[in-house]
């Protein structure tokens, strides 16, 4: 079987700079930083009282959003600005039977859940939602969107962390290339700012405590001393690129590799050696039929926690040798904060704007260099860059490791 090539027809994105993609990654150019006080929930009695929150939200449809947890919501609004770019229309020009919707969360309706165990603690049980579980399940994202836009293919959540929007848009690509369906869309959500799980990630000392935006995430810095907890949403549409052509769909870039692997090592700590994060960099660069030299772009996962950013700079340097000093890498989670799970869905879409653009976003924050971590972390401003291939790295708790190719559509 002859293997396809997959488009990438639409994207969109909620972020803590931007209601869509294109404001955001507006913002993202001009080093806009999306970290500040906690307004979503008090933090009087948290170690942690900065965050990166998605400003001024307010969902289009009131009533719609009583039944949808806010994780929900974020990528109701990014799946809506997907499709609405990419023209894709299940049932009108394109089977709904041959569109799928792979979309993960890393944490899911948590808020929802923390809200409903007060009130059955306070109220008694029988005051509980009746929506409580159809607002909480990872898969209802999915459920939702296949709902909204008529999709009867696979719909189904990815929960492995951080990792999570890379694996589904990375299982999508190989749905659509062995030919399982004609179209995806992919990506993942998060609205993590909630008490019990915001402390929960501040109390394991994963969080920066500082009360200085512009030093709380600063990845590759030798003062690094933790992430900050961000929320949003990012999605991509994935076409069989011969059915994008036979509607006139606008390529934006194809995916062109994926690699995923486990470090089978701790719960939270990546393996310092870096060598199963390496594994899937390599098998994505393998699988595209490319090589260090052709990437212009690494989109780091770069958490800005002390392990991290050592073992992923390590991990480059063993895979791109040479190449790994002349490659632009920026970690755009320095202006977003991390989104669990949505932080990898959010920065493929960034992926795919650099190449559309010829721009690559800044690593902001960045001051004291740390020996070692050596590379090109764009931390002098947005560059223009001819960007021809990007590479996106995600690294979630567990061990799992994600990689995306994408390269330039050139027929």
């Amino acid at each position: 079987m002859e293997l396809r090539r997959v488009a990438i027809t639409g994207f969109g994105a909620v972020t803590p700079v931007g209601h869509t993609a294109e404001e955001s990654w507006k913002n993202l150019l001009a080093g806009q930083n999306g970290i500040g006080k906690i307004t979503r929930m008090d933090t009087s009695d948290q170690k942690v009282t900065l965050g990166a929150e998605v400003k001024d939200w307010v969902y289009p449809d009131a009533r719609e959003a009583r039944r949808l947890d806010l994780f929900t919501q974020f990528g109701m609004i990014a799946a809506d600005e997907a499709f609405a770019m990419s023209g894709l229309a299940p049932g009108e020009n394109i089977p709904g039977e041959r569109v799928s919707a792979y979309l993960g969360t890393g944490i899911g309706g948590i808020r929802t859940l923390e809200g409903e165990i007060d009130v059955c603690r306070d109220k008694g049980a029988r005051y509980v939602s009746a929506l409580l579980v159809p607002m909480i399940i990872g898969n209802i994202l999915s459920g939702n969107v296949s709902i909204k836009y008529g999709i009867h293919g696979t719909a189904m959540d990815v929960v492995t962390a951080c990792s999570c929007g890379t694996n589904c848009i990375g299982e999508a690509w190989r749905a659509i290339r062995h030919g399982y369906a004609d179209a995806i869309i992919a990506g993942a959500a998060e609205a993590p700012f909630a008490p019990v799980c915001f402390a929960g990630f501040a109390n394991m000392k994963a969080m920066n405590v500082t009360g200085d935006p512009e030093r709380a995430s600063i990845p590759f810095d030798k003062e690094r001393a933790g992430f900050v907890m961000g929320e949003g949403a990012g999605m991509l549409i994935l076409e069989e690129l011969e059915h994008a052509k036979a509607r006139g769909a606008k390529i934006f870039a194809e995916i062109v590799g994926y690699g995923t692997s486990s470090d089978g090592f701790h719960i939270t700590a990546p393996l310092e050696t870096g060598e199963y994060a390496s594994a899937a960099m390599r098998m994505a660069l393998d699988s595209a039929g490319i090589v260090p030299e052709d990437v212009s772009y690494i989109n780091a996962h770069g958490t800005s926690t002390p392990l991290n950013d050592v073992t992923e700079t390590r991990a480059i340097k063993d895979v791109f040798g040479d190449a790994a000093y002349k490659v632009p890498i920026s970690a755009t989670k320095s202006m977003l904060g991390h989104a669990l799970g949505a932080a990898s869905g959010i920065e493929a879409v960034i992926c795919v704007m650099a190449i559309r653009d010829g721009k690559v976003p800044p690593t902001i924050g960045y001051r004291v260099p740390d020996p070692g971590l050596d590379l090109d972390y764009v931390t002098d401003g947005a560059r223009d860059v001819d960007v021809r291939c990007t590479v996106s790295n995600s690294f979630g708790f567990g061990g799992h490791n994600g990689v995306i190719a994408f390269k330039r559509y050139e027929g």
